[in-house]
């Protein structure tokens, strides 16, 4: 009956102990998907903003507008 509740006890704690682990274990997730946006940012940055430009351009030029909108 001792080993019963001792292995009870051990199960018990092992999930809080589990808990906290996977706690850290998104917290470093969420990190590392941080940081993959901040260095494909800038990476790509210039050409993003150069690949927008040009679609609010040729948007702006089929729309028959006289160019007062700004991109």
């Amino acid at each position: 009956m001792v080993d019963y509740l001792r292995i009870l006890l051990n199960a018990r704690f092992a999930k809080m102990d589990e808990r906290g682990a996977s706690a850290v274990e998104y917290g470093l997730l969420i990190a590392g998907i941080a940081a993959l946006i901040v260095v494909v940012v800038f990476a790509f940055g210039s050409n993003l903003k150069e690949i927008f430009t040009n679609t609010c351009k040729s948007v702006g030029n089929g729309t028959g507008a006289s160019g007062t909108g700004s991109c």
